[in-house]
C-alpha cells in the first residue's frame, strides 16, 4: 500500500512535466460518431447435456415448460408426462451486436442460468433466438459453452473458484438482420464527445476547420457536427479528420477508492491557502505573490509571479521547507514525506474539499 501511495504521489508531482510533452490525443480517440453504436440483444434458451447439475424441474417450472415445447416441436410427445431430467437448464442469453455487422458474422454471447442449476460445466446451448429492444430477432446463437471457473470438494472441505452458472460462447452467435444506417447518404454526421467539455469541443471544431474550411461546428460541449461536400463526401471527411490531434482540455479531478487506499489525481488539481490539523499533524498553505521586474532598458514587462508556501509539522518537532508552486502533487508529497498513510491522505483530502480550497472535483469510489 506504501509502495503504491509514493508511485502515485510520483505521477502527481511529475505531471506537469513530462506529460506535456507527450503527443496530443487523436480525435478518433475522445469522441465516438453518433448512431454509430452497438446494440444489445437478449434471450432465453435452453443448456443441455449438464452432468446431473441443471434446473430441479419441480422447483423451475418454467424449465419443464420450455423442454416439454422443445420436444413438442420435435415431435416428441411429453404433455402429461412428468419429466425427471437433472440435466437442464433455463439460461438467459445476452450479445452485444456491434454497429456494420453484416449477416452472418459471428459475436459473443453470454450464458447466464435463471433457475436453481448448479453448474452449466458442459454443457451445450440449444439453438436460441437473440431479440433487439424492439422486439425483432437479429441472431441466432447455439454452441458449447465455455465456464471460467471450478469447484473441487471432498469430504471435509470444498474450493470453489469463479461462478459455474455463467458462461460464454465465443462466437456462439451468427447475424441474421442487420441494423441499417446509410452513412454513405448522410449529409451531416454528429461526433459525440465522451468526455463533454467546452474547450475541447471548440478544439476539435477548430482544428478540423483549419483542415477543410466550414466543415465543423460546436453544436454543445458533448456534440460537434460535420458536414460533408459535393468534393469531400462525410465518410471521406471523417476518414481524414479522425487522425487529427487535438489537445484534451478537462477540469481538475482527482478520483479516491477507499477500499484500496488509492489516490489519483490529474495535473491541473490547485489548492487554496488553506490550513488543516489533524491529530499531531497541521498542514499549511499560504500565498505570497511577488512583482517581477525586467531589467532596465529592457522589451520585458511587469509581472506578478505566484509564490505558494506550503508547511507541513508533524507534532515532533520536525517540519518541512517551503514547497514552491501551489499544486496538490507536491503537497501530497510532503505528506508522503512524512509518512502520511493512504487512509489519512484521503480523509486530509477530503476536509480540504469541504472548506472551498480545494480546486477540483472529487470521485469518491
Amino acid at each position: 500500500m506504501r509502495f503504491l501511495c509514493h508511485f502515485l504521489v510520483a505521477l502527481a508531482a511529475s505531471a506537469l512535466g513530462p506529460l506535456q510533452a507527450e503527443a496530443a490525443p487523436r480525435i478518433k480517440d475522445i469522441v465516438s460518431v453518433e448512431n454509430v453504436r452497438p446494440n444489445q440483444l437478449v434471450g432465453y434458451g435452453l443448456v443441455v447435456g449438464l452432468d446431473g447439475t441443471g434446473d430441479r424441474l419441480r422447483n423451475s417450472p418454467f424449465t419443464e415448460e420450455t423442454l416439454s415445447s422443445m420436444l413438442e416441436r420435435l415431435g416428441v410427445a411429453t404433455r402429461g408426462q412428468a419429466l425427471q431430467s437433472k440435466n437442464v437448464a433455463a439460461v438467459t442469453i445476452t450479445a452485444t451486436l456491434p454497429p456494420f455487422a453484416r449477416a452472418g458474422s459471428p459475436i459473443d454471447v453470454q450464458v447466464s442460468a435463471i433457475g436453481d442449476a448448479s453448474s452449466l460445466q458442459g454443457g451445450t446451448l440449444l439453438a436460441s433466438p437473440l431479440r433487439g429492444l424492439d422486439g425483432q430477432t437479429y441472431a441466432m446463437a447455439q454452441g458449447q459453452v465455455a465456464v471460467s471457473g471450478f469447484k473441487a470438494q471432498g469430504a471435509a472441505a470444498q474450493v470453489n473458484r469463479g461462478v459455474l452458472t455463467s458462461a460464454r460462447i465465443a462466437g456462439g452467435a451468427i447475424v441474421e438482420r442487420e441494423v441499417a444506417f446509410a452513412l454513405r447518404d448522410a449529409g451531416r454526421l454528429r461526433l459525440a464527445l465522451r468526455n463533454p467539455d467546452f474547450t475541447t469541443a471548440r478544439a476539435i471544431a477548430a482544428t478540423i476547420a483549419e483542415r477543410f474550411p466550414g466543415a465543423a461546428r460546436v453544436l454543445d460541449p458533448a456534440t460537434v457536427e460535420l458536414t460533408g461536400s459535393t468534393a469531400t463526401p462525410l465518410i471521406d471527411l471523417y476518414t481524414e479528420v479522425e487522425n487529427l490531434q487535438v489537445a484534451v482540455d478537462q477540469p481538475a479531478r482527482i478520483v479516491i477508492n477507499e477500499a484500496s487506499g488509492t489516490v489519483v489525481m490529474s495535473a491541473d488539481v490547485t489548492i487554496s491557502p488553506v490550513a488543516v490539523a489533524q491529530g499531531g499533524l497541521t498542514i499549511s498553505v499560504s500565498e505570497a505573490p511577488e512583482v517581477s521586474q525586467p531589467a532596465p532598458l529592457s522589451p520585458g514587462q511587469t509581472t506578478v509571479v505566484p509564490r505558494t508556501a506550503v508547511q507541513v509539522d508533524d507534532g515532533s518537532g520536525a517540519s518541512l521547507a517551503e514547497v514552491r508552486g501551489a499544486s496538490l502533487g507536491q503537497l501530497v508529497a510532503s505528506l508522503n514525506a512524512l509518512g502520511v498513510s493512504p487512509r489519512d491522505l484521503i480523509t486530509i483530502l477530503q476536509a480540504i474539499k469541504s472548506a472551498g480550497a480545494l480546486q477540483a472535483e472529487i470521485e469518491v469510489q
